[in-house]
């Protein structure tokens, strides 16, 4: 079975993102760090020891990507909606056998597996091919090699409480979040439009909705 590992707040800027995460819950992320070939960066709030929130943003610093960013950030609409304000874009789930839920989904539906590091952290990605992932409904899947990233990050007291996905072919979108395990971990439901909506749940009581626009 997966589970929800993280979600992804898409920003023009690692300060924007940051700056309206903090308006919306009253945390502020620590920096993460570059994803070097990729043409990201991110920051990173904790949400408990197994799950966090992911700002991630173009890294200014890097040369153009050789492939899209991920996330459809070069996509031209969510550049545009992400310069007017960052928002809830995706997520992203964990599998404890990344390379066997691949095979079973194959390479025009699971992608690629991909290696990665930073520091100490190593781990494995999967994304969806390009339009291939219903709006980013779709989460790319992960593994970890040893320590997950949430248990090193600052615990923020909020939970993600809830995490539900809205499509217009609720079929297919079913049929995939069932094809990678996670019919348990995320509730969807039939819309005109595609939309991820996250709820959170402070240890205070408070609580906050994330979600795209």
């Amino acid at each position: 079975m997966a589970e929800i590992d993280h979600l992804v707040i898409g920003a023009a800027s690692l300060d924007a993102g940051a700056a309206w995460l903090e308006r919306h819950l009253g945390a502020r992320p620590v920096p993460g760090g570059a994803h070097p070939g990729v043409g990201t960066h991110n920051m990173l709030l904790g949400l408990g020891p197994d799950q966090y929130i992911e700002i991630i943003a173009p890294d200014p610093t890097q040369a153009a990507p050789a492939h899209p960013r991920p996330f459809d950030l070069d996509d031209p609409a969510l550049r545009l909606a992400l310069e007017a304000e960052p928002q809830l874009i995706a997520y992203v789930a964990a599998t404890p056998a990344i390379e066997a839920v691949v095979a079973r989904l194959g390479a025009s539906h699971g992608g690629e597996v991909r290696a990665m590091r930073r520091d100490a952290l190593s781990w494995r990605m999967a994304f969806p091919p390009q339009r291939q992932d219903m709006g980013n409904l779709i989460p790319p899947l992960i593994q970890w090699d040893g320590a997950r990233a949430a248990a090193q990050i600052p615990d923020s007291g909020w939970r993600l409480a809830r995490l539900e996905a809205e499509h217009p072919d609720l079929a297919a979108l079913r049929q995939a979040i069932a094809a990678r395990g996670l019919e348990e971990a995320i509730k969807l439901r039939h819309s005109p439009n595609a939309r991820l909506v996250a709820h959170l749940r402070h240890q205070d009581g408070r609580e906050a909705v994330l979600a795209s626009v």
